[in-house]
């Protein structure tokens, strides 16, 4: 199937023509007549199968000019980088359309923002918490809005946007169509569905958890953390291949840790990105990447979710990822367009049963190689990784109190006295054998 065969209008098709696309990917042309339509639609899709032009192209294929500055097609994503990255793939597809694309986000000025949001807009991309803001303070209405679109819901909600999203979901009008896209169906998403759409159709490129087929993935056991450190620069060092690598790892700190070690190896070409680095920062080392000036990036799971670049080569798990469904989105980072990839994941004795869990939702295990002979295995381990000796601890049992002797001594008989209170009257009595008063009062 071509685009031509879809009913894509003049200007979206000659703006197809000039980015060079001639072919639809089967989540775009399954999801183009279903929008077209006017049924809400649950798009079950992941990374790297051309999803975002699976909404967009029907979306602008039905909008149509308003002297309404408000927008009419409002899209909610999870970060930044991925606002960045819809606002771009819009004015591509806009190139022969008088369409006003804004893109709003925390962590930057919210006046800004809200002035140019206030000179009109017509589609809107915005993560969850500065859209809520910016219709709390008056700068955005919501009356004319026509279709919104929920990109990445999985990841919204473990990010903890459910509230956010709720909130918006009420201010915006009933009579609207919704478009939900997610790698994965989870129960919160099923509840969301539920709640807010209007029997949705659901469409799936492919069931949840199948990578993509241009993705060769590799697998190496490795013993410890010191080991995957001297792997990597060997993989890195000795593979030509390797000219755009995406690199992620667990947490931030491990990230950082990676970045200092790596780039005294290869200075000038690797790049970090995660939640603590600043927005400026962060848009110039993923623009450096696309630009071919930084060769490898190191990333958090979130952070990848902002990083669309064709031609990534590889992408290496340094750690394993702890749930399963995070592993198929980081593999979708390469492989795209057409062109094949190459995955490849670190797996210690402790994340063997991650490994498992993934193959398990895949449906098809991960090839595992040989260590490369030359690779130096280290013997030294982290403090994570050294053995803890556990000491039994033994609870001693006081007594009751009602079971406490008396002390081990007798008290001393000065110990022994007890002060009495003395009755002057009896005292009086005995020594005199009358009472005795003292005195008629004054």
């Amino acid at each position: 199937m071509t685009f031509d065969q879809l009913n894509i209008n003049s200007p979206l098709a000659r703006a197809l023509e000039d980015l060079g696309y001639t072919h639809p990917t089967t989540i775009q042309h399954r999801v183009f007549p279903v929008v077209m339509s006017g049924r809400d639609v649950c798009g079950i899709a992941q990374t790297g199968t051309g999803k975002t032009f699976a909404y967009l192209l029907p979306c602008l294929r039905q909008w149509k000019f308003d002297k309404n500055k408000d927008p009419q097609i409002l899209i909610i994503v999870p970060t930044r980088e991925l606002v960045v990255q819809v606002v771009e793939a819009v004015k591509k597809l806009t190139t022969y359309m008088s369409v006003i694309t804004v893109g709003v986000f925390g962590g930057v000025n919210i006046n800004t923002q809200q002035i140019e949001v206030e000179k009109g807009v017509d589609v809107l991309v915005a993560t969850p918490g500065r859209l809520f803001d910016l219709i709390m303070n008056g700068a955005l209405k919501t009356k004319y809005i026509k279709k919104v679109v929920i990109d990445e819901m999985d990841e919204m909600l473990n990010l903890g946007f459910r509230k956010q999203i709720t909130n918006i979901l009420e201010l915006v009008p009933a009579k609207r169509q919704n478009l939900l896209f997610s790698a994965t169906i989870t129960d919160d998403v099923e509840k969301l569905m539920n709640d807010y759409f209007n029997e949705p159709v659901r469409v799936e490129a492919a069931p949840t958890g199948t990578p993509l087929e241009n993705i060769i993935q590799i697998g190496y056991d490795v013993p410890n953390f010191n080991t995957k450190v001297n792997l990597l620069e060997h993989l890195l060092s000795s593979d030509e291949s390797m000219t755009k690598v995406l690199i992620f790892a667990a947490t931030k700190s491990l990230a950082d840790q990676l970045y200092d070690q790596l780039i005294e190896k290869f200075p000038d070409i690797v790049g970090v990105i995660h939640s603590n680095k600043e927005q400026n920062y962060r848009f110039n080392t993923v623009n450096q990447f696309k630009a071919g000036v930084f060769k490898y990036i190191i990333a958090t799971d979130v952070m990848a979710r902002g990083i669309d670049v064709a031609e990534v080569t590889h992408v290496i798990n340094f750690d394993t990822p702890d749930v399963p469904e995070n592993y198929i989105h980081r593999i979708g980072r390469t492989g795209r367009a057409d062109k094949k990839g190459i995955a490849i994941t670190f797996v210690t004795e402790k994340e063997a049963k991650l490994k498992l869990a993934i193959e398990a939702l895949m449906k098809q295990p991960i090839p595992m190689e040989a260590l490369p002979e030359t690779l130096e295995i280290s013997t030294v381990l982290t403090e994570d990784e050294i053995p803890k000796v556990k000491m039994k601890i033994i609870q001693i049992k006081l007594p009751k109190k009602e079971d406490v002797g008396p002390a081990f001594h007798e008290k001393s008989e000065k110990n022994k006295k007890v002060n009495v209170r003395k009755n002057y009257k009896e005292a009086m009595q005995k020594k005199y054998g009358k009472p005795k008063t003292r005195g008629a009062k004054k």
